[in-house]
């Protein structure tokens, strides 16, 4: 028998912590499994019947990270979280996430900024000889405080991923601030230790952003329910709801548990849970699910599940682990310092033992690990991340592009993604005589008064085309039918067939029901429209297809994405009639759960997936695709934290044109290799000769520092093709 034990971990900022972390639990006895999630901060122990847990909590120690006390501040799940009368404004999540994109714009543009002041100070610098002049007058004392200071967190990861015989990209940079060091090249090695805290904080502020992702979607979830008990009505915290409790839900409310109604009737928004695009109605025996919310009706609600075993509760855990079962590229700068380190040092050393020349061997270290090769990378992310920002495309750290270059899948989510997200008026039928305009004019008037998501399109659609919609006399909703109301003096009734069947007109017989099955094959949602006991028309509705989806689509397939699937909770006609509009495969009616082991299976065969999606319900799934590609403009928070990158404007033609940034990315890092390595073989070959005195091995190293500059700033062109307009939002 095995136990499952979380312990909150402290002081974790990027992905080598993880790993340290990691292997630091693993090594304890009794430890079967472990998975350690850098934005919950907390590490997942699988372990025998029996778990010492001061053994778990030294190990992390001596690693150099802290166990939180049980029950911290900092831990947050769905059960538990606070929300404020258990409900969340979707205004103040758009403004939140507006507002996170421009802070993080503003934090890049102060990085890049910084970044090429420096650059151009030191290369200029080195040049008139001011550098020299500054650092012979240094006290050596102080220039070696000031590299251990500036490069601490850096080499302490570097002599962490040592003892653990892990070589990292950071080894072979700090191997050339030793060698700096060691001739007295201060200015040197503080511009290695600059460059690479330029990363390590880009790492950390991408942690962090994914730590309030998790905090926020477990903010979200049900803190109170009013619970039936003893005849009376009683507020309680969720965590004292129980499975058997009956919940009672009023209008406009947040549903607090996963259920099946046992009275009432109540028009629901599920779609952050399971993304279907229209409103359902919910009746005696219906299924609902915590997080969503009944605008129209009351309910009472069995409970079935609570907290964190809530569907709803489920997105939380998966949005939390996903990061730790995706599988995880390693860095091209990681996997090339493992092949050129060892190559560097054996040369530095067969030069001592040869020829007996320590400074040479000295000029053999500086040489080869000058700051171009710790420029060849971060320089070139660092320019596609800023030009993409300005495109609309916020790209939250460079192995995202790495990993956009190499994907073969494209997953989709439909509701809010490839629609707009709301409902239109797709067509009208009149019966009986009845024109359209006569069936939109009597429907709009009766639904003047109305909230239903339905009656707003309709009304939009009638104001659209100058339908004057009249003034009702008397007004009742139906929950879970429709409406009813009284226009000059004549019952109109709007609604479902059960609504009109109740106004005594007859709901579906011989051409008319004909008509009506066709229109709900159709994946249409149909309102019936009575008037005087006397069937008029019908209206169906239904979400439209982002009008720069197919180009977006037809371009993924030019590049080569064949691979692209549909996966949507709403039903399956629905999906299938938009699937084949555009040429896609789908898979319909998929709760959270089913999107994320969809995005698995892919990734169990091998495959690359890139995941788009606004909601949420797409929260998980975003997490787990190698790259998730999150719809910012009139997406979810939650899928805008969760997701890798974020579509500032929900411009579907940017889409294609993140794949194409993501390749010239990886083509000019490749480049910028090549050249910094074929750059290094000459010096090495000169330095070990003895022709490449130190001072002048660091001295050479801002020639391919302008390489680099020239090469990575061709990203900086703008060689987009999409033709949406600008975003002029601010």
């Amino acid at each position: 028998m095995s136990v499952r034990v979380e312990f909150g971990i402290d002081g974790m900022d990027c992905g080598d912590c993880v790993r340290h972390v990691q292997a630091a639990i693993a090594a304890v006895p009794g430890v079967i499994d472990v998975e350690v999630l850098l934005g919950a901060e907390k590490a997942i122990v699988k372990a025998g019947a029996e778990l010492d847990r001061e053994a778990v909590k030294h190990a992390v120690d001596k690693a150099g990270y802290r166990v939180r006390a049980a029950g911290g501040a900092r831990r947050a799940t769905a059960g538990s979280a606070a929300g404020a009368g258990g409900t969340a404004s979707g205004a103040a999540r758009d403004a939140s996430a507006g507002g996170a994109a421009a802070v993080t714009r503003r934090v890049l543009t102060v990085v890049a900024l910084v970044f090429g002041a420096v650059l151009f100070v030191v290369v200029v610098g080195e040049w008139l000889g001011v550098i020299d002049r500054v650092t012979d007058g240094m006290p050596w004392q102080l220039g070696l405080a000031l590299v251990i200071a500036g490069g601490y967190p850096v080499f302490r990861n570097v002599v962490r991923a040592a003892l653990a015989r892990r070589v990292i990209s950071h080894t072979l940079m700090t191997v050339g601030v030793l060698a700096a060091v060691a001739v007295g090249e201060w200015a040197t090695a503080f511009v290695v230790v600059f460059f690479m805290r330029v990363g390590e904080y880009a790492e950390s502020f991408t942690a962090e952003k994914s730590r309030r992702a998790v905090r926020e979607l477990a903010a979200l979830a049900p803190s109170q329910a009013r619970v039936l008990r003893g005849g009376e009505e009683r507020e309680l915290p969720i965590e004292e709801v129980v499975a058997g409790d009956i919940v009672v839900v009023r209008p406009g409310e947040m549903i607090p548990v996963d259920g099946v109604v046992s009275a009432g009737s109540a028009t629901v928004n599920q779609a952050a849970i399971t993304g279907e695009s229209m409103p359902v109605e919910r009746s005696a025996g219906g299924k609902v699910y915590a997080a969503s919310y009944a605008t129209l009706g009351s309910l009472r609600v069995a409970v079935q599940q609570v907290g964190e075993h809530t569907v709803f509760g489920n997105v939380v855990r998966l949005v939390q682990e996903a990061e730790a079962k995706r599988g995880r590229v390693a860095r091209l700068a990681d996997r090339f310092s493992a092949y050129y380190l060892p190559v560097v040092l054996a040369i530095a050393v067969a030069t001592v033992a040869l020829r007996g020349d320590v400074l040479a061997a000295a000029a053999v270290l500086v040489v080869a690990c000058s700051c171009s090769f710790a420029l060849a990378t971060p320089i070139a992310i660092l320019a596609s991340i800023g030009a993409s920002a300005r495109r609309g495309i916020l790209i939250k750290g460079g192995s995202y592009l790495e990993t956009l270059a190499a994907v073969n899948v494209i997953l989709l989510d439909k509701t809010g993604t490839l629609t707009l997200g709301e409902p239109r008026v797709q067509e009208v039928v009149g019966f009986n005589g009845f024109d359209t305009d006569a069936v939109v004019q009597a429907a709009a008037g009766a639904e003047r008064y109305s909230e239903h998501p339905l009656a707003e399109a309709l009304r939009s659609y009638g104001a659209a085309r100058d339908i004057t919609a009249g003034e009702p006399e008397e007004f009742a909703a139906l929950p879970g039918r429709g409406v009813r109301a009284v226009l000059n003096g004549v019952e109109v009734v709007v609604g479902n067939r059960a609504a009109v069947a109740g106004g005594s007109a007859p709901a579906s017989t011989g051409a008319a029901g004909e008509r009506l099955q066709a229109l709900e094959d159709a994946g249409r949602t149909v309102v019936l429209v009575a008037r005087g006991g006397k069937l008029m028309g019908a209206v169906g509705f239904a979400d439209s297809v982002r009008p720069e989806v197919p180009q977006a689509l037809c371009e993924l397939r030019e590049l080569g994405l064949t691979e692209i699937e549909l996966l949507t909770g709403d039903n399956a006609a629905v999906a299938g009639q938009l699937a084949e509009s555009l040429g896609l495969r789908y898979r319909a009616e998929l709760l959270p759960e089913d999107k994320i082991e969809a995005v698995r299976a892919y990734q169990a065969e091998g495959k690359r997936v890139l995941m788009v999606g606004d909601g949420v319900n797409d929260a998980p799934a975003l997490a787990q695709a190698d790259v998730g590609l999150a719809m910012g403009g009139a997406g979810s928070e939650i899928a805008v934290q969760a997701g890798h990158m974020v579509l500032l404007r929900d411009d579907w033609l940017m889409v294609p044109e993140a794949v194409r940034i993501a390749r010239r990315t990886m083509r000019v890092i490749l480049g910028n290799l090549g050249f910094t390595t074929l750059y290094n073989i000459a010096g090495l070959s000169l330095a070990a000769l003895g022709f490449l005195p130190p001072i002048f091995a660091a001295a050479l190293q801002s020639l391919p520092d302008l390489g680099i500059l020239a090469n990575s700033s061709r990203l900086l062109q703008n060689k987009t093709k999409s033709t949406a307009p600008p975003d002029t939002r601010g």
